[in-house]
């Protein structure tokens, strides 16, 4: 059980120097501090929990041998039994609970507290308790804290107050007397935090054994907090990724929370292609239905029409009543951005004659859309209030696609000159008269798709 363990505990290369090499030799002038290396954690464990090879009758030899067995024994249940409960946390405040009520289960201690590293790699005060409840401030002495965390060592301190390298006032200040602290290193060997352990009334509580302890219990406690932090990122990766389906592609979204690096979600400029699709005449027509009617029409068309938005890798950006709004080109996009929204706006007309001619077979109302197409520069990014924020595009492009998707006639797609000339496979086109739309001064020249 051992074997099995220790390995799990290493945080160092496999060339770490042997445990005993690691130790510092302590000042002439304070020789009460002892300090391991926590690259050697794996062996000190190995060597704190070894049975010795006299001991493997046990019957017969001195009470020494069998009372060391025994505690070494009692010593790896507990350990397993932390693994096995911190391994259960899944939230980091929970597990971080979890740890302090094991020390003060497995250790005989009167204060118990938790440094984690900040993204600067400074350590912040987390989490700090004594045996009746939570303790307010800072308790762990920088003076030990910047030790354990520079040279990667736990150290154990019989006396703080008389120990030349801890003269640091917070030890004075808050009469320590024993302590014990050790890093959280990680698998990637950076360190975490600090695990910090005290007494405050007693010199020499802690011995060497106590210190390996400390050491075992906290290669756990750094394995606990990797699991946990990648735990929670998994989820929170995973809620955003499902947030952006809701408005993206399934393979954009993918490229989103995967490359979060590209997406400025601040708002930027960017050339985009906009599409509006709108029910013709669907006012008078809602008026002779019943609302579940209306509200069952709608989900069955706006779920195909999202969908082929989507096959084709657009963006949904809203709906509008009986309206659709989508966008190519934010907040990633591609060459091919004319193209893919030109195929999605024709596949939109083939799925809705589908729909109408199951609809006519069922007796209901069939529809007509009319789709504006638009290309240029807006803003995108994040728009309304600090309360509700959504993702959208704004822009002179996008008024002139609402404008064409208005004059455009049941089953038919108007597009504008930008948008022909961006098309590197267009369909057939019939060129209209232009368009005087309001805030152009001067006509907009057009063209039209039908199904």
């Amino acid at each position: 059980r051992v074997a099995a363990l220790a390995p799990a505990l290493a945080t160092a290369p496999a060339d770490a120097a042997p445990a005993a090499a690691a130790a510092t030799a302590p000042h002439a002038e304070s020789t009460i501090v002892r300090q391991r290396s926590m690259r050697d954690a794996a062996q000190l464990l190995q060597a704190a929990l070894a049975v010795p090879a006299e001991a493997q009758g046990l019957a017969g030899y001195p009470a020494a041998i069998v009372g060391h067995h025994a505690r070494n024994e009692r010593k790896l249940a507990l350990l397993v039994e932390v693994a096995k409960g911190l391994a259960r946390a899944v939230e980091l405040t929970r597990l971080l609970d979890n740890i302090t009520e094991y020390v003060f289960q497995t250790m005989d201690v009167d204060r118990v507290a938790i440094m984690l590293s900040d993204e600067s790699e400074a350590l912040v005060p987390t989490l700090a308790r004594d045996r009746t409840g939570a303790l307010d401030g800072r308790i762990v002495p920088q003076s030990i804290s910047r030790r354990v965390v520079s040279a990667q060592v736990a150290i154990l301190s019989d006396n703080a107050p008389e120990d030349s390298r801890f003269g640091g006032q917070s030890i004075l200040q808050q009469r320590v007397r024993s302590a014990m602290c050790a890093p959280l290193v990680g698998s990637d060997g950076r360190v975490h935090g600090v695990l910090y352990v005290d007494n405050l009334t007693e010199t020499h509580r802690f011995g060497d054994e106590d210190l390996d302890f400390l050491i075992a219990f906290s290669g756990i406690v750094a394995a606990a907090i990797d699991n946990t932090r990648l735990a929670e990122r998994v989820r929170r990766e995973s809620l955003v990724r499902s947030n952006f389906e809701r408005y993206f592609a399934p393979n954009l979204a993918a490229r989103i929370a995967g490359e979060q690096g590209e997406v400025r979600l601040g708002g930027e400029k960017r050339r985009v292609v906009v599409l509006f699709s709108d029910i013709r005449d669907f006012t008078p027509l809602s008026e002779t239905m019943k609302p579940d009617e209306v509200a069952r029409l709608l989900s069955e068309y706006f779920t195909v029409m999202v969908e082929c938005v989507f096959r084709h890798g657009g963006t949904l950006d809203k709906f509008v009543g009986d309206a659709l709004m989508a966008q190519w080109g934010a907040p990633l996009g591609a060459p091919d951005d004319a193209d893919r929204a030109m195929r999605a706006a024709l596949d939109m007309l083939r799925e809705l004659e589908t729909l109408n001619d199951g609809w006519r077979a069922a007796g209901r109302p069939a529809l007509e859309v009319g789709i504006g197409l638009n290309v240029g520069e807006v803003f995108a990014g994040n728009i309304g209030s600090e309360r509700r924020l959504e993702f959208t595009v704004i822009g002179d492009a996008v008024n002139t696609a609402a404008r064409l998707c208005f004059a455009a006639g049941g089953g038919e797609i108007l597009i504008t000159g930008e948008l022909r000339a961006a098309l590197a496979d267009p369909p057939p086109l019939t060129e209209r008269e232009p368009l005087e739309l309001k805030g152009k001064v001067k006509p907009v020249p057009v063209f039209s798709v039908t199904a």
